[in-house]
């Protein structure tokens, strides 16, 4: 069996986790504590980041991109691949985090936290510009953009939400909604027991749903 170690509240983990219940993956998922890395998950990714896929065959991915590729190479009912924008994936995954982090963890970085959110926003002004015109980042149909970096704009519209509400970025605000309120989106973040050797597995068969509609 596929064995996904994931954080509930890790973007990446988000992510790679919606990508594999549009797909239809069956995987044992196993919820960790990152105080407490099980050691079944540092011997296949030293790194001691989540997500970590664990193929059957002893495959390891552990970026969360990777998995969401590999989930949707396999089974792409959404048609998400065509929505794979990778200069904008990478924009938010470069600039925006820097930003993000900056903003929301301005102690640990010793920074700034309002020149960090201006320019996390000004970024979020290529995302409003696109949806002026489309319900979702690449067309009017969710993809793999969407669902790459909604995660963390809900980070950054979380630490100070008000403000966030009040910025004219209607289409982001609007988009960001849509996707928090979805059911793929409720799945995803379902709560599930931290994971321990010997426990009994928790499995995920995800049936495709067309709930953006």
């Amino acid at each position: 069996m596929d064995i996904l170690y994931s954080f509930r509240r890790c973007p990446y983990a988000m992510r790679a986790r919606m990508a594999l219940l549009v797909s239809g993956a069956r995987i044992e998922i196993h919820e960790i504590v990152l105080r407490n890395k099980p050691a079944e998950m540092i011997a296949v990714s030293p790194k001691g980041t989540v997500p970590v896929l664990v193929l059957a065959d002893g495959q390891v991915i552990d970026e969360s991109l990777d998995i969401m590729r590999w989930a949707l190479r396999r089974a792409d009912p959404e048609d998400w691949l065509t929505g794979d924008d990778t200069a904008l994936i990478a924009t938010f995954d470069d600039r925006f985090k820097h930003h993000l982090d900056r903003y929301k963890y301005a102690d640990r970085h010793n920074a700034d936290p309002e020149e960090h959110r201006l320019a996390g926003a000004m970024l979020l002004r290529e995302l409003e510009e696109r949806l002026a015109v489309s319900r979702n980042l690449c067309g009017e149909a969710r993809s793999l953009a969407d669902i790459a970096i909604m995660p963390f704009v809900r980070q950054f519209a979380s630490v100070d939400r008000i403000w966030f509400d009040t910025r004219p970025l209607p289409g982001v605000q609007r988009w960001l909604a849509d996707h928090i309120a979805s059911p793929l989106f409720e799945q995803a973040m379902a709560r599930l027991a931290s994971w321990a050797p010997g426990d009994a597995p928790v499995m995920w068969l995800a049936a495709h749903r067309h709930d953006h509609e």
